[in-house]
């Protein structure tokens, strides 16, 4: 059955680890008979957690899609992972996705990975709803849930379903968009809509008003007369939602049990009658003087789709995830790759319910689909029919926070590793494997240590030979405090032509983050104008290794003086040799010091563990920015932090917080460091180059 755009639904289920999305991914799909029976996380045997790793550490890692249809309508769902290592997955749902679904647990209320994502969605200003999960358990508390949402986030949530009872006197809940009850089904039957009971009829009333309030904020006319008159049609109230959903103005909150099968009839009731259609939403595309246009998605145009995860299955080789923008994609179609200027053969079309593939014969704008086999295709790659089509923007993702050096302990096993390794980065755009010439080491870096750890055991598994990890090297620079001046003559005869250059070369510093100037300042000839790019290469020589420790060269202003040559011996090479001896020489008289790359910090921390975090922050030699409170009882804390301080830190905040802390680090600038600390760096990084040599 091929559906258009107006029919079609793409959701992103996200929320903090352990509120039971994928428990809910499991009744969707039940409920909308795309599986027969639910399984749990447990049993290793849910749809959407079926990648080995997931089955084993019982936690998703991955994010996993689901095609159903209900009421007339194609929805695409994802389960994607709670935890902060693995949220590159969720941001690639939203990114395709025009709706979010977050759960918050009914017990637990908005947790720090809710709060992060909520900034995420807010950042592209995507429409939410809210699923308050576990309606039965003795604690749960709509109501607080709701005070909850609107402390944490300003945000104006209306209940569209409220739940009856809660803990063991929990019955189900009422769809107040509807005016029905649905009660908890009994021996494995679907939920029924009933009347709703006269215990109940005033919190219904009383959520009737609210919902209609807040579908008059979407249009001028529908507030006039709810001002006026005081209610809605439910064709008004409809209406009204669409746009204020649309809009951002309002965050619909539904309730439920799913592990009873509860409340997921209202949640797909809604998403089908208000959740937003593709062509509602826009996808930004990036022109070719680089700045940024809007397009809308629609199933007029040539075909435009954008890659939004790639993976790998063991049957059906390499599968990309495409999200089509504009026109339609037929299978047995050839398109450009626009990434890599090269035509690409779509052979069959299918839409994943998990690991499985149902095929489809073709797809319009805004639907989600895979395609196997087709190894050119990378995560965030445009696809066109037009090869002159701009490409899409880029999925912004966090820079990593967690880094290991990486290697195999048999050597015949290492270009295996960095196969395997560079695979997964490719499918997974928070991790970078990459190998850096100064440190001489494999660096694997990503968003924390699960994500790594995990990964690691995946490829040690394949390549059957023993994955050796190490803290890497922290990448130090060096500079100098004063302004110095040298000359060095280099001469060498050996029969022939020999090799004769003279250069006094004045070296100061630069201002922080300017890195580097060269001026040739000679007169008279001294040295003849094809000589100076020589020179400026031998200081670009010298810089590359600095005298203290042998790291680069960062912030220095060299001017070439004077100078001297001869007219049969001079070279380029020799004024090169010349130059780079005599920059070293002037460092070592202006005052050399190493300086550490700092990294701003952003960290998420319940209040109770806030003077806990301070203290070791400041132990590591940190500077507190600011910090901020984020509703009740959550902090916000910014600080800088020399890197060297903060390469096991999400081990640490993990262990601080009790696993719930998260935060985020990128480099910023480098400072100087002297005493002991720049001893043991010098003295390590000696050490280091000791080994590196005799190998």
């Amino acid at each position: 059955m091929d559906f258009s755009t107006k029919d079609i639904r793409n959701v992103a289920i996200a929320g903090h680890g352990q509120t039971g999305k994928t428990t809910l991914f499991e009744r969707i799909l039940a409920t909308s008979k795309v599986i027969s029976k639910t399984e749990t996380v447990e049993s290793g045997k849910t749809v959407s957690d079926f990648s080995p790793e997931e089955i084993e550490h019982k936690i998703s890692i991955y994010a996993s899609m689901a095609n159903l249809n209900w009421d007339g309508k194609s929805m695409n769902f994802w389960d994607t992972p709670g935890s902060s290592d693995f949220v590159g997955e969720v941001i690639s749902a939203f990114r395709s996705s025009e709706l979010a679904l977050m759960l918050v647990d009914g017990k637990s209320g908005v947790q720090i990975e809710t709060i992060k994502l909520w900034r995420e969605l807010d950042a592209h200003h995507s429409s939410r709803i809210v699923f308050v999960n576990r309606m039965d358990d003795e604690r749960g508390d709509f109501d607080a849930v709701q005070k909850d949402l609107h402390g944490k986030f300003k945000v104006q949530d209306c209940p569209v379903c409220i739940p009856m009872g809660n803990g063991s006197n929990y019955k189900g809940v009422i769809d107040v968009l509807a005016g029905k009850a649905y009660f908890v089904p009994q021996n494995g039957k679907d939920e029924e809509p009933a009347e709703i009971p006269a215990e109940y009829k005033d919190a219904y009333e009383n959520a009737r008003g609210i919902l209609a309030g807040a579908a008059a904020e979407g249009d001028d006319d529908l507030l006039i007369k709810f001002i006026d008159e005081g209610e809605l049609t439910n064709e008004e109230i409809v209406t009204g939602l669409k746009i204020a959903l649309d809009n951002n103005r309002i965050v619909p909150v539904l309730c439920g049990a799913p592990m009873l099968n509860s409340g997921i009839a209202s949640l797909l009731n809604f998403v089908s009658l208000i959740g937003p259609s593709p062509d509602e939403g826009r996808e930004s595309v990036v022109v070719a003087n680089g700045e940024e246009q809007i397009i809308k998605i629609s199933e007029e145009g040539d075909f435009s789709a954008q890659v939004v995860k790639t993976s790998s299955d063991q049957f059906s080789g390499k599968l990309s995830y495409i999200k089509i923008v504009t026109g339609i994609l037929k299978s047995d179609s050839e398109v450009f790759n626009l990434n890599e200027n090269r035509k690409e053969k779509i052979g069959k079309l299918y839409h994943p319910i998990g690991k499985k593939l149902e095929e489809i014969r073709q797809a319009s704008a805004g639907d989600i689909v895979v395609v196997t086999k087709v190894s050119n295709l990378k995560t965030g790659f445009s696809l066109s029919s037009n090869s002159s089509a701009p490409l899409f923007a880029k999925l912004k993702l966090p820079q990593p926070v967690y880094s290991m050096a990486v290697s195999a302990s048999e050597k015949k096993d290492e270009d295996k590793m960095n196969e395997l390794l560079a695979r997964s980065a490719e499918e997974d755009s928070t991790l970078q494997y990459s190998y850096n010439p100064e440190t001489h080491q494999n660096v694997l870096s990503g968003m924390g240590e699960l994500q790594i750890n995990i990964l690691l055991q995946k490829v040690q598994s394949s390549v059957k030979s023993k994955i050796e990890v190490s803290l890497p090297r922290v990448a130090y620079r060096e500079t100098v405090q004063r302004k110095a001046q040298a000359e060095y003559t280099h001469k060498k005869q050996s029969g022939g032509h020999g090799q004769f250059g003279r250069v006094v070369l004045s070296i100061e510093p630069l201002p922080r983050g300017e890195n580097y100037a060269f001026t040739n300042a000679v007169f008279g000839g001294a040295i003849s104008k094809g000589y100076i790019p020589g020179v400026e290469k031998g200081v670009k020589e010298a810089m590359e290794n600095g005298v203290l420790a042998g790291y680069p060269v960062v912030d220095v202003a060299s001017t070439v003086l004077d100078g001297k040559e001869h007219p049969v011996d001079s070279s380029e090479l020799a004024f090169k040799i010349a130059a780079r001896n005599a920059f070293r020489d002037a460092m070592r008289s202006a005052g050399p010091i190493l300086l550490e790359p700092i990294f701003n910090m952003t960290i998420w921390v319940e209040t109770k563990y806030l003077g806990d975090i301070m203290s070791d922050l400041s132990g590591k030699r940190g500077r507190i920015l600011g910090q901020t409170p984020i509703g009740d009882q959550i902090e916000e804390l910014r600080a800088q932090v020399p890197q060297s301080e903060i390469l096991k830190y999400s081990i640490d905040l993990r262990s601080l917080t009790s696993g719930t802390g998260s935060f985020e680090a990128e480099f910023d600038h480098y400072d100087p460091i002297s005493g002991k600390i720049a001893e043991d760096v010098i003295q390590s990084a000696k050490e280091f180059i000791k080994v590196v040599n005799a190998d």
